[in-house]
């Protein structure tokens, strides 16, 4: 292992948009590398299967950021709400992540997710009927991003003329890239969320409802099961993890389907195929690249490699999962991949709460994307498409073209 750490390179547009060629190669190097990630961070990264699934599940690696030694972690998290930023299940190693977790994971069910699915599919008919006409659309502005915050925003009873605002501070929040995040404006966007939780809070005391906000509000109120700063926190957690990745997730897979014409015929013929496509998309190039932050709460050996106490240790799920070790042909995107235990939605008790609703709204938005845009192509070039520069991945925008037609369903 090198004693330098490799830097991963934000700055540079080439490596945002196809980082795999550098992730193949620091794989190949050592199973854990010290790198410098996002933000100008430290981290030490772990890049093959069985070491990544392994510690996705030890307990000596902590999800609480209070157990890193670099103060940077902590100076990019608001100074006067840092407690409540700190009090969610992504956040939070037991006990209090059981007790978390175990609030709403009955409205992550797959039978209630299942439920959903005409809601879903209504949703995403209604945003296909102002597209269909046109010919031509952005499919992250006009599909991949206002689904999932509709979704997500009827859970939480976030009423529609409110949720742009939402958007905009999760994103100002959670954007990484090359440089360090701006402290001022992460302490501005947190401030403005935190005033609009609590006024959305406020207003379902007085107005109770059966929603999953409602939920909550009897755990906090009437169970006491809850703190106030963990009820926010958890609004915050469910609004903002509830879209971004499944926003990456629809559009990074039609642009992947783009990119593989064979790919894309395939599953037209055959739509039957779209669960296990779905899994491949998240394999492939998922929405978390290059992985999962965790903090070491004493010295860990990593495949032979002692990781210090307090240090930053990014599992990589995005590296680790195009192991070809693990996986036959990892770099090529095979929609009828069978043997696909990705680790796009992580493992262990941490594993992805919303994964059956990310995948579920994965399927209705492409398949109605393949149902009803015909011709469908890039409008730009490959090259062109922009990307999320760090932490999370998948196109900022999607322009494309397609036979115009009629709104039918």
């Amino acid at each position: 292992m090198s004693e330098r750490p490799v830097l991963l390179p934000y700055a540079d547009p080439a490596f945002v948009a196809d980082p795999f060629p550098l992730y193949r190669k620091l794989r190949e190097e050592g199973p854990v590398r010290r790198t410098v990630i996002a933000g100008g961070l430290e981290a030490w990264l772990v890049t093959r299967y069985e070491d990544a699934l392994a510690a996705l599940s030890d307990t000596r690696l902590s999800s609480d950021v209070r157990d890193a030694s670099d103060p940077r972690l902590l100076a990019q998290l608001p100074n006067n709400e840092r407690e409540s930023m700190l009090s969610n299940m992504l956040r939070s190693d037991p006990p209090d992540h059981t007790r978390l977790r175990r609030l709403v994971s009955q409205a992550f069910t797959a039978r209630r997710v299942a439920g959903m699915r005409p809601r879903i599919q209504d949703l995403t008919d209604r945003l296909l009927d102002r597209i269909v006409p046109a010919g031509r659309a952005d499919l992250v502005a006009d599909l991949a991003l206002p689904l999932p915050v509709a979704v997500i925003s009827e859970l939480l009873g976030v009423p529609p003329q409110e949720r742009g605002a939402f958007q905009e501070w999760t994103d100002r929040m959670v954007t990484r890239g090359a440089e360090p995040p701006d402290p001022a404006v992460v302490e501005d966007a947190w401030q403005q969320m935190r005033t609009y939780l609590g006024a959305l809070v406020h207003a379902r005391r007085a107005n109770p409802g059966d929603d999953l906000l409602g939920a909550l509000l009897v755990a906090r109120d009437e169970e006491q099961r809850l703190s106030e700063d963990e009820l926010i926190a958890m609004v915050f957690l469910l609004l903002a993890a509830g879209h971004i990745t499944t926003v990456n997730l629809i559009a990074g897979g039609v642009a992947a389907l783009l990119a593989h014409p064979d790919q894309l015929d395939l599953l037209r013929s055959d739509p039957g195929l779209l669960p296990g496509a779905i899994e491949e998309f998240l394999r492939h190039d998922g929405p978390v690249s290059p992985g999962i932050a965790r903090f070491a709460r004493e010295d860990v050996e990593i495949a032979g490699v002692t990781v210090p106490r307090g240090a930053t240790v990014l599992i990589g799920s995005a590296i680790a999962d195009r192991d070809p070790a693990r996986f036959a042909e990892p770099d090529r995107l095979d929609i009828t991949r069978r043997d696909n235990a990705h680790l796009a939605f992580g493992h262990g008790i941490h594993y992805c709460l919303g994964a059956p609703l990310a995948r579920l709204e994965g399927q209705i938005a492409i398949g109605g994307v393949l149902r009803r845009l015909p011709g469908l192509a890039l409008a730009v070039a490959p090259e062109e498409l922009r990307w999320r520069p760090g932490g999370l991945r998948g196109p900022l925008s999607l322009p494309v073209t397609f036979t115009p037609g009629a709104a039918a369903r």
